[in-house]
């Protein structure tokens, strides 16, 4: 993601809104039409506002412990018909519980907690996530 890690910063990405283009155009390059993005961590400072922007856009969301989600109240949560499955470790005893705070006010969410996992419950415990993961993506449409 342009300005995190090694990544130098960019311009685009330093609004919400340069973001949502950002990974608007990221989607149209791939050709993607109703992906389902997964989000974990740092990412949702994307995937956020991407989501209330254009959800409609979405097949599923699937947040793993975002950050951002204080960022918007509930109402705006309230307004997103995406399928959602809110996901993160038991032992993330940060990130996960209080993304879970303001994510249970989107109206179409389920939740999956991931048992003996930290923040990182997809390298932790890879075949629980998955598992997860493959059970929210298959009752899909």
């Amino acid at each position: 993601m342009p300005g995190y890690g090694d990544s130098p910063p960019a311009e685009m990405v330093a609004t919400a809104q340069g973001r949502v283009a950002f990974l608007d155009r990221v989607l149209q390059e791939l050709g993607m039409r109703r992906p389902v993005l997964i989000s974990p961590s740092m990412s949702g400072r994307f995937a956020l506002p991407f989501l209330l922007a254009q959800g409609d856009r979405l097949a599923g969301f699937v947040p793993i412990a975002p950050v951002g989600t204080k960022d918007y109240a509930a109402e705006q949560y309230h307004r997103v018909q995406t399928p959602t499955l809110i996901l993160y470790g038991d032992r993330d005893a940060s990130l996960g519980p209080q993304a879970l705070q303001s994510l249970r006010h989107l109206p179409r969410h389920r939740v999956a907690v991931v048992p003996d996992a930290g923040h990182a419950c997809y390298l932790d415990k890879p075949e629980d996530f998955h598992r997860a993961l493959l059970g929210f993506l298959r009752q899909l449409k």
